[in-house]
């Protein structure tokens, strides 16, 4: 009896003694958190909170030296993204389905999309807002308020095509400038992108207009330059029809210029034939 009741107590002692240490372990944990990295959790808990999507802004628009002929011009379109986990499984086949048939993608790959477990996936990318408006009363008309995000893009267009390529230069897929004036001064066109932000829960789900933040793009900075359209269209012309007429393999170069102030009006350059 005496040896039971030895054991017993040696029992409530090392359990006093686990409750003991479980306590003094979790209290160390909180001071870790509350004092230690505080912010590092924080900007977890932000993370996982918070979904977000990128506005793209409007890159400056490019003229020739009178200020009235467009070079280089962006212009609104529309990119279709979904979150998969705010799409409910019956209606995944369906909105796959008419976002396929609307942009003419690819069923199954579509489908591929909306059927993943992630917050986010790109449907399509500058799209026109006539087939947006399709999508929208779609939506409308089958009660499906979430899981599809319509947001607004931009699409540069060159008016005059091919005319002073060569100095322009061109951009890519987002928006980027890679070559030309393009590239050159890329930090002034391009402007400061915007953002939409959602609040969602544990499961991924948003909360709804409630819980959504909107940061405006800033359109980029125009820019004029010394060159004269009309005078770079007659100078192309006729400097293709020399190349041309002389068999000049190699291509060719005009530069047309104001010898008193050296100001450009003309950059011709024909590449090689």
């Amino acid at each position: 009896m005496q040896t039971n009741l030895l054991s017993l107590r040696k029992r409530m002692l090392l359990g006093l003694i686990l409750c003991m240490l479980a306590i003094v372990i979790l209290l160390i944990r909180v001071a870790y958190i509350q004092l230690i990295s505080p912010d590092e959790l924080k900007a977890k808990a932000e993370e996982q909170q918070n979904s977000s999507r990128t506005v793209q802004a409007k890159r400056g628009t490019i003229f020739d030296s009178t200020g009235k002929n467009i070079l280089a011009v962006s212009s609104s379109v529309q990119t279709v993204t979904v979150n998969p986990v705010n799409i409910s499984k019956e209606n995944k086949e369906k909105v796959a389905q008419k976002l396929s048939e609307i942009f003419e993608l690819d069923y199954e790959k579509v489908l591929k999309k909306v059927k993943k477990n992630s917050a986010i996936e790109t449907i399509v990318k500058r799209v026109e807002k006539d087939k947006t408006d399709i999508l929208r009363k779609w939506m409308q008309d089958n009660n499906i308020l979430t899981g599809i995000n319509i947001d607004e893009d931009t699409k540069r267009y060159y008016p005059y095509s091919s005319l002073a390529s060569h100095i322009i230069g061109f951009c890519g897929s987002d928006n980027q400038g890679l070559d030309g004036i393009e590239a050159k001064y890329n930090d002034i066109l391009k402007g400061e992108t915007g953002k939409i932000n959602k609040l969602i829960d544990a499961k991924g789900n948003e909360f709804g207009d409630e819980g959504e933040s909107y940061v405006s793009p800033k359109q980029g900075n125009n820019l004029v330059l010394s060159i004269d359209m009309n005078i770079q269209a007659i100078v192309e012309k006729y400097l293709e029809e020399a190349c041309i007429d002389n068999v000049c393999t190699d291509g060719g170069n005009v530069i047309v210029m104001n010898p008193k102030n050296r100001r450009h009006f003309s950059n011709g350059n024909i590449p090689i034939l």
